[in-house]
């Protein structure tokens, strides 16, 4: 493990190299692990263990994701079960289905736990906003949480990549006293990279406005203003999208991720520099408040409340496919739909 300093503020990184998998293996070696659920996560977290050789189990209601699970090698009545037998069979259960099915399950997860069992989340959701799901763990065991800045995809590609992603850690309860190594044994048996500690509750509310700005709300919402300004002065569909969408994410992105943004503004033109130097604190002045509305909202519960009403209506999923819907079919990710095959390779 490693003490970085940012700007005088330390915090300690712990390293693959610092548990490797005959360390892991050693204090895994008497636990069963049950992941409940197969969405990204469940997916890449379980196919990252089942291939290092851990002792690892799938639960799922018969359907769309057994289905996969069956096309992924996992072998009923061996290593996948319905998703009570595994929570009983797990030592550790790894609860990855979505929040609103955690909400629903959690009376049977509840009756599954035995003392000193451990209970690991990826999502700090349903213990910080406790009032709302209800999810509070019996006390004679050990919570977890282990989230992979990425998605589920990423967990796994990565993984097979030989890398790793980076992923916070914490413990909630530690009622065995072993509660750490087995989540920093755990999240690096999961394929991370890296590891940084928070609290569930840090790790929820940073969650929750990265996914509603930076990550995804901000960016989408940023990228239809600039595309249809471009529109509505007369540039081309195919402009309008490589302005805003191709040169972002093809070129000028990853180069950001690779050498930080003090690097690109050294290596572009003195047009673009300047241009960008200008108006970025003019973005940052009107976006501070907005963000801050949108923190202020995830610490308050107001966002867990909206998501949790949200996926209890009868047709959530109808009017989620109807928004989807409206984002695919319109003009700017059509645009990317047409042009993205016509990249070099493409």
């Amino acid at each position: 493990m490693k003490i970085i300093d940012i700007k005088g503020f330390q915090e300690e990184i712990i390293e693959r190299s610092d548990y490797p998998p005959e360390k892991i293996k050693e204090i895994l070696k008497d636990e069963v692990t049950a992941i409940l659920g197969y969405g990204p996560q469940g997916r890449g977290q379980g196919l990252n263990m089942r291939d290092q050789g851990f002792n690892v189990v799938i639960g799922l209601r018969k359907g769309r994701s057994w289905d996969k699970a069956l096309e992924d090698g996992w072998e009923p009545g061996e290593n996948l079960f319905e998703l009570e037998p595994a929570a009983r069979m797990g030592t550790i259960i790894q609860y990855l289905i979505s929040d609103a099915g955690q909400i629903a399950l959690w009376p049977m997860v509840k009756s599954c736990l035995n003392p000193g069992d451990a209970l690991y989340f990826s999502h700090g959701f349903g213990i910080v906003f406790r009032e709302q799901t209800n999810i509070v763990p019996p006390p004679n065991v050990d919570v977890l949480l282990v989230a992979p800045k990425g998605s589920g995809l990423s967990v796994r590609k990565l993984f097979e990549a030989g890398r790793g992603i980076n992923a916070s850690w914490a413990v909630h309860q530690d009622y065995t006293g072993r509660a750490k190594e087995r989540c920093l044994a755990t999240a690096f048996a999961i394929g991370s990279g890296h590891l940084f500690e928070t609290t569930f509750a840090n790790e929820v509310n940073s969650d929750l406005t990265g996914e509603r700005c930076v990550l995804m709300g901000l960016i989408e919402g940023a990228f239809r203003a600039q595309y249809n300004v471009l529109r509505a002065h007369g540039h081309s569909p195919s402009e309008a999208y490589n302005e805003t969408v191709e040169e972002a994410l093809q070129s000028l992105y990853p180069l950001i991720n690779d050498n930080g943004m003090d690097w690109m503004y050294a290596n572009c033109s003195t047009t673009a520099q300047r241009g960008a130097l200008d108006w970025a604190p003019r973005f940052e002045a009107v976006l501070t408040p907005l963000i801050e509305e949108c923190y202020g909202s995830v610490r308050a519960g107001k966002e867990s409340q909206l998501a949790i009403d949200a996926n209890s209506r009868d047709d959530y999923r109808e009017s989620l496919e109807k928004e989807l819907k409206e984002i695919s079919e319109s003009e700017m990710w059509t645009a990317g739909r047409v042009l993205r095959p016509l990249r070099p390779g493409g």
